[in-house]
């Protein structure tokens, strides 16, 4: 039986916790998305929308309480992770060791044999607490062997910074100021240690389906191959591996993967008009990728990769908005279908009250 894009959609803003909002916390989201961007700017508006009683704070009070985490992964860029699906992600983010190149040989004077004692001397410096990038620098380049390397650690890239965050050293810690710290992983509840890659991959991939599916081996592929660096071959393998797990399913002609379990809920889940106002860079749109046209019709791609904020109508990228003042200013993309104006107002109000904002709606 085919199924319309509207019933995929409504399955997936069932899945992310957009309709009907979640009544989860912070944590629940974030693992519910697998991973979330841009945590110094947007993650807290991609996560209160998706939360009924959400509040300003409630983001920095996960992170206290060690509920999330921030660190570099997808795409080198920094995102927040529940601990327990860091371990999965990071794994794969490492299983690359981008830091055995000879390139980065030479730039930090690290062979592949010196990276245990490296490391080490890196947890040790942080061992009785956050430290900035310049305090971490400074301690490791003690130790005259790594004087080169510390010099990497503050690095505007952060480049030698990310592999440590991949292989499960360090994690950020609070703000000092305006300025970063970072801090041992071990020291957050609830981390238990990278996951093994073969076991790792498997994970990854069912969690994807359940939040984003029905997706193609392509999406797979860029989730987890573009965006953690997880290389084709392991991921072919593990997606045939699943089997019986994955059974197909026509999209209005196309064919796409879904896990056995979840076919009938998508089947019975209900389609209701619904309106959602998100930030740019939410999951929504970076979970299947700018280039699906099922959420991002392609004269729309643009704007989205721009990191426009979207206008979901029944989750499909209709316009784009922003705040100017205390006005919502919605933008509507040529040809898009508009929604029931109340519905817009609604998530307004929404959002208004997820940023403790003045907020209306201004002139369409």
């Amino acid at each position: 039986m085919p199924f319309p894009s509207s019933q995929i959609l409504a399955w997936r803003l069932n899945r992310q916790f957009l309709n009907p909002i979640g009544a989860g916390s912070v944590s629940d989201v974030v693992a519910r998305l697998g991973a979330v961007a841009r945590p110094d700017t947007t993650a807290e508006v991609s996560i209160a929308m998706r939360r009924s009683d959400a509040r300003p704070g409630d983001l920095a009070a996960a992170l206290e309480r060690d509920e999330v985490i921030k660190t570099y992964a997808y795409r080198g860029a920094t995102h927040l992770m529940t601990p327990e699906d860091a371990g999965i992600y990071l794994a794969l983010r490492g299983s690359g060791r981008q830091w055995e190149r000879p390139s980065w040989q030479e730039a930090y004077q690290l062979t592949p044999e010196d990276w245990p004692e490296f490391r080490e001397a890196v947890r040790d410096a942080v061992d009785d607490g956050p430290l900035t990038r310049q305090e971490l620098r400074s301690v490791v380049a003690k130790q005259p062997r790594f004087r080169a390397a510390a010099i990497g650690l503050t690095s505007n890239t952060d480049t030698l910074l990310k592999s440590l965050m991949w292989q499960g050293d360090v994690c950020f810690g609070p703000l000092r100021g305006d300025e970063a710290t970072v801090r041992p992983l071990s020291s957050v509840r609830g981390w238990t240690g990278l996951a093994d890659v073969e076991s790792a991959g498997p994970k990854a991939i069912r969690a994807y389906f359940r939040t984003y599916g029905p997706a193609k081996s392509a999406h797979i592929h860029y989730w987890l191959g573009e965006g953690l660096s997880a290389g084709r071959k392991a991921l072919n393998g593990w997606l045939d591996n699943l089997g019986d797990e994955l059974v197909s399913v026509d999209i209005e002609g196309n064919d796409a993967l879904i896990l056995a379990e979840d076919r009938d809920e998508l089947a019975q889940t209900p389609i209701s008009p619904t309106v959602r106002l998100l930030p740019g860079s939410d999951q929504w749109v970076m979970g299947p990728g700018t280039a699906d046209p099922l959420v991002v019709p392609p004269d729309r791609r643009r704007s989205m990769t721009l990191g426009a904020n979207p206008v979901l109508v029944n989750g499909v990228v209709a316009g784009t908005w922003r705040v100017n003042r205390d006005r919502v200013i919605v933008s509507w993309f040529p040809g898009a279908a508009r929604p029931d104006h109340d519905l817009l107002r609604q998530e307004v109000s929404r959002l208004a009250e997820a940023t403790a904002s003045d907020l209306e709606l201004g002139a369409e």
